[in-house]
C-alpha cells in the first residue's frame, strides 16, 4: 500500500456496516482479514482499505471480520479528553460520542521569534512561562474535571500539541489519568467547545486509509 498514494477518512461507528458495502460497490467483490489493532478490505480492483481498531484489541479469530469491527466500535464508552495548542486547552468526558462534561480555557503562548541574543533569549524564557502557565492551567481542569471520574473513564484520548500534552500528564496529580489506556491521537484546531464536541466524535471513529488500484 505504501508505493500507491493513499488517503484517510473518519468513519463512525453507525455508518460502519455500510461502508463496506458502498466500498465494494465502487471497487469489486472484497475479501476482509483481521489482526487485533487492524481489518483489511482487499478489493477486486486491487483497491484497498486499511482500517484502524479503535480502542484494541479485537476479538481474536472472528468469524466475521467486518461485523466484529463493527460490533467493537459501537461499544459505548465513556472516554476523557484532554487537548491543548498554544492557544489553550479543552477538558471534557464523552459518553459514546456525546460531551457531558466539559471546560475550555484560552491561554497566548508566543511564537517563535528571529530576534538574537539577548532578545532571542528574553522571548525563549517568555515563551517558556507561557507555555509552563498554560499547562499548568490545563492540569488544573484535567485534575478537577477528569481525575475525580477515573473509576469511570475507559479510556483518555488527547490531541493538540504533543510536547504539551507530555508535559500536563508528567504532572504528579495527573498520574492516574496518565495510567489509562490511551485512544487515538487528535489533530485538532485551537481547542474550542466546538472542536471539544468533535473530538468526542472523532475518537470513537475508524479511521480508514483507501489506496485504490
Amino acid at each position: 500500500m505504501s508505493d500507491r498514494a493513499a488517503r484517510s477518512v473518519l468513519v463512525a461507528p453507525e455508518r460502519l456496516a455500510g461502508w463496506l458495502d458502498r466500498f465494494a460497490a465502487r471497487h469489486g467483490r472484497v475479501e476482509v482479514a483481521a489482526s487485533a489493532d487492524v481489518v483489511t478490505a482487499h478489493a477486486a480492483d486491487g483497491s484497498a482499505a486499511l482500517c484502524e481498531v479503535p480502542f484494541p484489541p479485537l476479538s481474536p479469530d472472528p468469524a466475521d471480520p467486518w461485523q466484529a469491527l463493527v460490533d467493537h466500535a459501537l461499544v459505548e464508552r465513556r472516554l476523557g479528553l484532554l487537548l491543548i495548542r498554544r492557544g489553550g486547552y479543552a477538558v471534557g468526558i464523552a459518553d459514546a460520542g456525546t460531551l457531558v462534561t466539559s471546560k475550555v480555557g484560552t491561554r497566548y503562548v508566543q511564537g517563535r521569534t528571529a530576534a538574537g541574543g539577548q532578545s532571542q533569549q528574553r522571548f525563549a524564557r517568555r515563551r517558556e512561562n507561557q507555555a509552563a502557565a498554560l499547562v499548568g492551567s490545563a492540569v488544573e481542569v484535567a485534575a478537577r474535571i477528569l481525575t475525580a471520574e477515573i473509576k469511570t473513564l475507559f479510556a483518555l484520548v488527547t490531541g493538540g500539541d504533543r510536547p504539551l500534552i507530555a508535559s500536563a500528564l508528567a504532572h504528579p496529580r495527573l498520574a492516574e489519568l496518565a495510567a489509562l489506556p490511551r485512544g487515538p491521537w487528535l489533530t485538532v484546531a485551537d481547542p474550542r467547545l466546538a472542536v471539544l464536541r468533535e473530538a468526542a466524535q472523532s475518537a470513537r471513529s475508524v479511521r480508514v486509509t483507501i489506496t485504490d488500484g
